[in-house]
């Protein structure tokens, strides 16, 4: 990277491994390689955000009969098409633990992205069978839950330290990017086209980020910490020297080699073996382990019921009950609700992952989130829009404060739950810990495209009580934050064990079986224990 992008990075990332850590690493190949993986990010984002318009489009509503169907069962088909994609994403992510763990990062990517691409060409193909549009969405699942998985895993083992959050973070930014995109060829679609034209191009057009990620990963290098993990140390040291471009001499990769092996060589000398079985009783016996294994199920069951994907996917249907009517205009005001949080996502990254960090981007969002949320319902609830009479000026402000909890979410529970899940896990159990969290997202995720139809037509009139179950989930998670996320910015992989106590817990195995402790150890001595404690402390309370 050039001296001005050093100096740029080094004035909006304020950190200390920013100030301590040489500027060589922060090159270009780091950029490349989230951005291609991260259009595994951009798949769900053009999914969730074109299937949400679709539904609305007239040729689709005729195609497919719900234009017969009753309100409340043409708001159950509906959520079962949209619920199908997250059934396949959930055994996507979980099986997609296995395949990274066998063939490598990169190629599970490459193989997630092909089985998304064959699973848009059904959904594109259907003609209205709906069974080919149910199995193609499955499908698609499984490719898409499958990225969302590996994606953060993938560049949260090549980043630096000090910009970490940031390029895992551009994950959540092709998300929202996608979704962006997703409305406004929506509405380009009902604009340029007509007949079924308008809804299979949209539904074509979704498989481009897997074709873009399919070619783009085949230049991508494999993840060192995995080769690393295989055993493969000169193909790691390589691999190092190649993202971080400095030669294989230099103290940095040596340190960072160093703090790999130990970390590995540590954890293997808790429960040895790497069988599934090993890898499970090594998340869930080890309290250190179970802590990270449960904060990250807590975020990502957090993130759904914040209502986000409610919004995501039903966008139209929502504004229209804010009293935004026809197709057209409620297409129109999705497309600046995604162009809100792809530029709110984008600020995040660039001033605030890396700074504020997580732990505080998490507390102020859940309030101001609750807020929004409970301002929509009870407008909805105290003065609902009337068909036919234009928007009042409360409608207005309620209007507002969806682009303002787009905005929230982004500067919080959008990128950081995905950054958080990828970095705390140690080194062996990563992958089986990404794997969950993503799981647990998609099986919210499920959830919530289930209920919120239905909900928006059941709980209360115009659906007001919806809102404010989302408002009161929101407030909540401040508490779960307060207490239970402690600050990660700016430290490595390798120290995350300090930070949850693994390393006292090996320490105590190491002494039963006579006193061995792994180079690295912060049991070396007393200073050094009450030196990793005073950390955490730190880092909790920063």
């Amino acid at each position: 990277m050039s001296t001005l992008g050093v100096r740029f990075l080094s004035a909006i990332v304020r950190n200390d491994a920013m100030k301590h850590d040489p500027p060589e690493i922060y090159g270009w190949r780091n950029f490349a390689i989230a951005c291609s993986a991260c259009l595994g990010g951009m798949l769900f984002g053009m999914d969730v955000g074109i299937i949400g318009g679709v539904l609305t489009l007239p040729a689709f509503v005729e195609t497919y009969e719900l234009d017969q169907k009753s309100d409340v069962e043409r708001a159950d088909l509906e959520s079962n098409i949209v619920a199908t994609l997250q059934g396949g994403c959930f055994f996507g992510s979980l099986f997609a633990s296995w395949v990274a763990d066998k063939l490598g990062r990169r190629m599970a990517l490459i193989i997630s992205a092909a089985v998304t691409i064959v699973g848009c060409i059904m959904q594109a193909a259907g003609e209205g069978i709906l069974d080919v549009m149910f199995v193609g969405r499955f499908v698609a699942g499984l490719g898409v839950g499958a990225a969302s998985m590996i994606t953060p895993l993938y560049i949260s083992e090549n980043a630096p330290r000090a910009i970490r959050g940031g390029l895992t973070g551009i994950y959540q930014l092709f998300i929202v990017t996608g979704v962006m995109l997703a409305f406004w060829i929506n509405y380009g679609s009902l604009q340029n086209f007509s007949g079924t034209a308008t809804y299979v191009v949209p539904l074509s057009v979704q498989a481009l980020p897997a074709i873009l990620m399919l070619f783009s990963m085949m230049f991508c290098n494999e993840s060192p910490r995995f080769l690393a993990k295989k055993d493969r140390w000169e193909d790691a040291q390589r691999t190092l020297e190649r993202v971080r471009q400095l030669p294989a001499s230099h103290d940095y990769i040596q340190e960072e080699l160093s703090e790999i092996k130990a970390q590995l060589d540590h954890e293997r000398m808790l429960i040895s073996g790497s069988s599934v079985w090993d890898l499970q009783k090594e998340m869930w016996l080890i309290p250190g382990n179970r802590k990270r294994a449960l904060i990250s199920v807590g975020l990502m069951v957090c993130q759904q019921m914040t209502g986000v994907n409610a919004i995501n996917y039903y966008a139209p249907l929502i504004f229209a009950n804010l009293g935004i009517t026809g197709t057209e205009n409620g297409l129109f005001a999705t497309g600046i609700y995604g162009i809100t949080k792809m530029a709110t996502c984008l600020c995040f990254l660039l001033f605030a992952a890396d700074s504020l960090g997580r732990r505080r981007s998490l507390l102020w969002t859940s309030i101001a989130q609750g807020v929004v949320m409970y301002y929509i319902g009870l407008y909805v609830r105290i003065d609902p829009p009337i068909e036919g009479e234009p928007v009042p000026g409360a409608g207005y402000v309620a209007l507002v404060c969806v682009y303002l909890f787009a905005g929230f979410f982004q500067f919080g529970w959008g990128p950081v739950c995905w950054i958080y899940a990828s970095e705390i896990p140690s080194a062996r159990l990563r992958s089986q810990n990404v794997a969950l969290a993503a799981a647990t997202q998609w099986l919210f995720n499920f959830v919530v495209a289930k209920a919120t139809p239905v909900m928006l037509e059941t709980v209360g009139s115009h659906g007001y009580g919806a809102y404010l179950i989302y408002g009161s989930f929101c407030f909540s998670m401040f508490f779960f934050a307060w207490f239970f996320i402690p600050e990660t910015k700016g430290i490595s992989l390798e120290k995350m064990d300090e930070l949850f106590g693994v390393t006292e817990i090996g320490s105590a195995k190491d002494e039963e079986a006579g006193g061995v402790r792994p180079a690295g150890s912060s049991a070396d001595g007393a200073d050094s224990k009450d030196a990793a404690v005073e950390r955490v402390e730190e880092h909790k309370l920063g």
